[in-house]
């Protein structure tokens, strides 16, 4: 009898690259965890700290690596790249972090991978459109982490305001992970109620709804300011879509996913739920959207679009 095992690559060994694979340790996720990072000391350090863990967890071959080790991996989770800094949006670190995708896609396919590939560097929706250009691999074998985090952070701040579990709150951020970002709260629901019946009996009215969708965009900064760098958030949001992949789920989740017509717009990743299996996007989930926010999707996309077009034509 020969067990499936299954392997992941990270490419990537900063903040939230090691917040990652300890994440996957502790919800025993993938058998083989191969670890790739410029600085070689510290994936090799990363390793045999982490490996300490499978004693309380499950087992889990997890090493130092090259990208030679990729070729065989089931899953490839990219989160190297220059970091965003105080006072700097993710937009700013466009084309150093183009240079850097690029000079990771070219190994990662070299050593003849044919995994699903999640980008979850910065900008990501941008990163994540060159990493699929640079690759070649069909676009649904190649997604971002996009709104997930967003998504999350919406959920985190609606659960304080109406008393109830985020998981219990069905809402998302889409367009941008960014400053273009913002709230669907019209499509949003909380147990099959509309969100906006609930928050209006609530007593929450548009100013306070649109105070809570600018402190969910402007998180990263509050956080960033006080601590250096955001990690642990996109970390576990990562080891979510992880799971997604590797138990093959068909789970909805929002993601930077690759758009054919969806909202009026092609060629171009960006913020939306998709459902997600172990071929990567099985299906891209277009919002219903009133006026309001389909112009907001727009203005995202095209503030993308056009950032994307400057960066890749000075590569």
């Amino acid at each position: 009898m020969t067990l499936e095992r299954q392997k992941v690559a990270l490419i990537g060994d900063g903040a939230v690259g090691s917040s990652y694979a300890y994440a996957m340790m502790h919800q025993g996720l993938a058998e083989e965890f191969v670890i790739v990072d410029v600085i070689k000391k510290r994936t090799e350090g990363d390793a045999l700290d982490l490996e300490d863990a499978q004693v309380f967890t499950s087992p889990k071959h997890i090493y130092s690596g090259d990208y030679s080790d990729c070729a065989d991996a089931d899953l490839a989770i990219i989160t190297a790249g220059a970091p965003q800094k105080p006072g700097e949006t993710r937009l700013d670190l466009v084309n150093k972090n183009l240079k850097i995708m690029q000079s990771i896609i070219k190994p990662l396919v070299g050593s003849g991978f044919k995994g699903v590939l999640v980008v979850a560097a910065n900008p990501v929706d941008i990163l994540t459109y060159a990493a699929q250009k640079f690759s070649g691999f069909p676009k649904n074998r190649v997604f971002g982490s996009g709104t997930s985090l967003d998504s999350a952070r919406l959920r985190v701040a609606l659960g304080k305001k109406l008393d109830l579990n985020p998981q219990s709150v069905d809402a998302y951020i889409l367009g941008e992970h960014g400053d273009s970002e913002f709230a669907a709260y019209s499509a949003a629901r909380i147990g099959g109620q509309p969100f906006l019946d609930v928050a209006k009996k609530a007593g929450l009215s548009s100013d306070d709804l649109a105070t809570i969708e600018d402190q969910t965009r402007h998180k990263a900064y509050e956080i960033i300011n006080r601590k250096g760098a955001t990690f642990y958030g996109v970390a576990t949001c990562l080891m979510r879509i992880s799971r997604a992949v590797l138990r093959d789920e068909n789970t909805i989740l929002p993601v930077g996913a690759p758009l054919d017509g969806e909202y009026g717009l092609t060629d171009i990743y960006i913020g939306t739920p998709a459902v997600i299996n172990a071929n990567g996007i099985a299906k891209v989930i277009e919002v219903p959207l009133n006026d309001d926010e389909k112009a907001k999707m727009t203005a995202s996309a095209e503030t993308l679009q056009k950032t994307t077009a400057n960066g890749m034509a000075q590569l």
